[in-house]
């Protein structure tokens, strides 16, 4: 028995906020009923794949009941209101209008079921000007500020490893969701939740943004203490064309590693401002990082109470010892998949559920 046993969610998301969103319900023992249009999620042709199926479609939709509607047919239609008639929570992922033209608002739904809770998903939110601009990830990134400062030593943004935008999106409808139903425990009605992307991204920003959102200029990578700007939150090139991180800026580390180099010296450089005042130290350690190998200096590091990482591919990642201590990449019947990163110390261990029960 989950957390979240007994609760009904309809989902009809596809991609990755909403889905992400249901998989963590689906995991802590909600019942999920993913519904795809006819032609299914796209996800479900995304390479790779492993035993017949999508990684990724794996990866979000264990768990899952899964069922194909039309929802433009007078069937479909009946099919997903009976689905409605009983259910805790509904997740939709469309762009804005498109509910209300299928007759499923949230005004609507409620109407039916008014414990209900219905969350949904956009770039920028059901209403304003921006509502109806088609955008996904790396858009939304862009319109947020966050893009610039994903730049390289020339100030050039890159795709964000990362697709942040929508992953904080599917936390933030997590959240609210979970507070919808404690208020419905009080009230006995639900809620509707109108979650955008750039909403949910945009106060990740607090600890790098600060001048602009006091009403100042933009912050500048190259002069920002998080951003690469401080000698001891950076990354810095090997001899084997790897690279390796110095992850913190108290001085207690800048102490303990100068004085393993014999230079203590530079240590006032390090609490200096971010930026041209810790410029000679950058390039000090950049001299000193090119002079061994990644493994060397993780040999190097280890008998060192420095906030020091290897930079490792998913591949090397993955392999790491401790992620098998934790159990957080497993393998089940021929298939790897990523475990919750959520538990509870009073539930047993867990296994990956059946990714496609009842379809």
């Amino acid at each position: 028995m989950g957390k979240l046993s007994g609760i009904k969610v309809v989902d009809l998301s596809l991609f990755l906020p909403g889905p992400m969103l249901t998989l963590m319900m689906a995991d802590h023992g909600a019942q999920v009923i993913k519904v795809e249009p006819p032609t299914g999620d796209p996800v479900r042709q995304m390479e790779p794949m492993e035993a017949g199926q999508s990684v990724w479609f794996r990866n979000l939709n264990r768990g899952k009941q899964t069922l194909s509607l039309d929802l433009k047919s007078d069937e479909g239609q009946q099919q997903l209101w009976q689905l409605l008639s009983d259910a805790d929570v509904m997740v939709e992922g469309f762009r804005p209008g498109v509910m209300t033209r299928l007759g499923f608002d949230y005004e609507t739904v409620a109407k039916h079921n008014p414990s209900i809770v219905y969350c949904s998903i956009s770039a920028f939110g059901q209403e304003g000007e921006m509502a109806h601009h088609p955008a996904h990830d790396l858009a939304v990134q862009a319109l947020s500020g966050f893009l610039s400062v994903n730049d390289g030593a020339d100030g050039t943004p890159v795709v964000p490893g990362v697709p942040s935008a929508d992953m904080a999106a599917g936390l933030n409808g997590l959240s609210g969701i979970l507070m919808a139903l404690l208020g419905r425990q009080q009230t006995g009605k639900g809620d509707y939740i109108d979650i955008a992307m750039l909403d949910s991204m945009l106060p990740w920003c607090a600890h790098i943004a600060g001048s602009a959102i006091a009403g100042g200029d933009s912050p500048r990578s190259q002069s920002q203490r998080s951003l690469g700007g401080a000698a001891f939150y950076n990354v810095y090139k090997t001899a084997d064309d790897k690279h390796v991180v110095l992850g913190a800026r108290e001085i207690k580390f800048a102490r303990t590693l100068l004085g393993a180099l014999d230079r203590l010296d530079l240590l006032p450089l390090a609490e200096m401002e971010a930026g041209e005042a810790q410029a000679p130290l950058i390039a000090f350690l950049r001299e000193t990082f090119a002079s061994k190998s990644r493994d060397q200096w993780v040999e190097w590091f280890a008998d060192k109470d420095v906030a020091f990482a290897p930079v490792l591919d998913f591949r090397e990642a993955l392999d790491q010892n401790f992620i098998a201590e934790r159990e957080l990449w497993v393998e089940v019947d021929g298939t790897h998949q990523l475990a919750p990163s959520i538990r509870f110390a009073s539930e047993e261990k867990w296994s990956p559920p059946s990714p496609e029960a009842g379809q």
